[in-house]
Parts: C-alpha cells; sequence; structure tokens
C-alpha cells in the first residue's frame, strides 16, 4: 500500500510539473508589441521611481514622522511590491509573443502575491481614512489615539487580513484540473482569468471569490465613507476658509485615490461572471497594476504642501 500511495504521489507531482501557462499576447504584430512593452516599461520604471521617493523622503524628514506619512510610506513601499509581482512577466511575455512558459508553482507564486498586496492595500485605504478622521473630528487627541504601537498594530492587521485572504484563495483555484498548456487571456495570473481554463465545474470556486472579494472591497469602503462623512461635517464647521481648503486638500488626494483603486478591482471582481469580459478585463487591469500605481505619488506630492516642500529641499541638497 505504501509504494502504491508514493507512486500515485509522484505521478501527481509529474503531472503538475508538465502543467504550463501562456499569456495571450495583445496583438499578433511583433511591433505593436514592442510599443506596448515600451510603455508598460516606462510605467513600471515610473511607478518604481516616484513610490521610492515618496518613501524616501517620508524616511529622511523627522517632519514628516507623523502617522500621515508614516501610512503614505508604506502604502509606497506596498505598490512597488504589488507591480512587481505583476511587471516583469509581463514585460517577458510582451518580448515573447506569449511563449514564455509560466510553471503552476510561478502562477500560483504571482496570484498569491498579487492577492495579498492588492487586499494589503485596500485595507490601508481605509486606515488612512481613520487617520484623517481622528485629525479633523478629534485634533487635540490625534496624538493620544494615533499613538505609533496603534499605527504599527493597523499596518501588521493590514498586511494579516490580505495574507489571510489571499492564501486561502490560491489554494482553492491551484487544486482545480489543468491541461498542460494553457492559454490565458491576460498578462498576468489573475483569479478569473484563470479559473476559466479549469477542466472542472468552478461554481464553488466563483462564488468564494465574489464573497471574499466582496467583503475586502465592501466593508473597507464603508468604513471609508463612514469616516469622510464625519470628516465633511467637521470640515464645513471649520470658520476660516484657509483651514476649509487645507483640510479638504489632505482629504482631496485621498478621495481621489480611494475611487480608482475601488472602481477599478470593484468592475472586476464584483461584475457577474457571465458579464465578464477577458478583454476588457485585461485593459481596466492595467489601469490598477500599472497607471494607479503612477498616479498615487502623484496626487499625494502635487495635493500635499509638506510633502512638496520636503522633495524641493532634497533636491536642493543634491
Amino acid at each position: 500500500m505504501p509504494k502504491r500511495s508514493n507512486t500515485s504521489l509522484m505521478e501527481e507531482i509529474n503531472k503538475t510539473a508538465k502543467i504550463q501557462f501562456f499569456f495571450r499576447p495583445f496583438s499578433a504584430d511583433p511591433k505593436v508589441q514592442v510599443g506596448i512593452f515600451v510603455a508598460f516599461l516606462v510605467m513600471y520604471l515610473t511607478s518604481l521611481s516616484g513610490n521610492a521617493t515618496t518613501a524616501v523622503i517620508v524616511q529622511i524628514n523627522n517632519s514628516l514622522h507623523t502617522p500621515m506619512y508614516f501610512f503614505l510610506a508604506n502604502l509606497a513601499v506596498l505598490e512597488i511590491f504589488y507591480t512587481s509581482a505583476i511587471a516583469p512577466l509581463a514585460l517577458a511575455n510582451l518580448l515573447s509573443m506569449g511563449k514564455t512558459p509560466v510553471s503552476v508553482t510561478g502562477c500560483g507564486s504571482q496570484m498569491f502575491f498579487f492577492v495579498f498586496l492588492g487586499g494589503a492595500d485596500c485595507v490601508l485605504l481605509a486606515v488612512m481614512a481613520y487617520d484623517r478622521f481622528i485629525a479633523i473630528c478629534y485634533p487635540l487627541r490625534y496624538t493620544v489615539i494615533m499613538s505609533w504601537p496603534l499605527c504599527v498594530e493597523l499596518m501588521v492587521g493590514s498586511l494579516v487580513l490580505g495574507f489571510l485572504l489571499s492564501l486561502p484563495l490560491t489554494i482553492l483555484i491551484f487544486h482545480l484540473p489543468f491541461c498542460n498548456n494553457n492559454e490565458i487571456y491576460h498578462f498576468y495570473c489573475d483569479m478569473p482569468a484563470v479559473m476559466r481554463l479549469a477542466r472542472a465545474d468552478t461554481h464553488v470556486h466563483k462564488t468564494a471569490l465574489y464573497v471574499i472579494s466582496f467583503i475586502v472591497l465592501s466593508i473597507p469602503l464603508s468604513l471609508i465613507s463612514i469616516s469622510y462623512v464625519f470628516i465633511v461635517a467637521a470640515i464645513l464647521r471649520i470658520q476660516s476658509a484657509q483651514g476649509r481648503h487645507r483640510a479638504f486638500s489632505t482629504c482631496s488626494s485621498h478621495i481621489i485615490v480611494v475611487l480608482l483603486q475601488y472602481g477599478c478591482t470593484s468592475f472586476i471582481y464584483l461584475s457577474p461572471s457571465s458579464s465578464y469580459s477577458p478583454e476588457m478585463g485585461r485593459v481596466v487591469s492595467v489601469v490598477y497594476t500599472f497607471i494607479t500605481p503612477i498616479l498615487n505619488p502623484l496626487i499625494y506630492s502635487m495635493r500635499n504642501k509638506e510633502l512638496k516642500d520636503a522633495l524641493r529641499k532634497a533636491l536642493r541638497k543634491l
């Protein structure tokens, strides 16, 4: 009996090792593929440099060592890892016209880190809304409430929640049977696109994905919305026009980022599976995997005077 079980286990491992995934090219024309490659590469490098600059500026300026900038710097670091989970493989496939194979392990790892970091990103945006709520509604108690131990706990909590959401979903999907060669209608191992290739009924898997996506998107978004109801009410009670303007400017950048992040992810993961379009899915995914990580540092730096001043000082020293 042990020999048989060992043999069947080895056969299962060999079958898994033979399974490969390929990504469908955006175009059959190599020139178009090279053009998209250049665009993706520029966006990726811009995202890396912008987010790295934000994180470093916050780190080296003592005046920015506050909870708001602590969360902003961590968001920037998350964005660096988030895009790096997708971009290198996407760039390699663009140059090879979709001929770069990805193993089950490679595809599963990419999916896990993408969902893990994306989920942590969504939770962190809710934490940042809570920080602004305390700062504007309870300014005199802000430093007491938003203590450094609490900030670290909220950051770690965001990562833990992202991990707990990602791991079971990834395991559930990669327990499905796949053919040896699978062409994913996407530029990375996205859950809906991979599930479409399974040689089994995926109703339970789609339901689990929808429920988890609904939880990770709706609960943080509800908390953000509630926070901003109180924030707007508090801002409108501020007597000076300058005070109102400053309060709105610190919040508006966060609102723009929330709308971009939640809008795109909701479109992909909360749309009915019957209306899912692979082509539209790829286009929308470009927004939140390449464009949003570029916009985050730009939006925050343009709308934030303290960050702009710190960046100018750093550039003068250089």
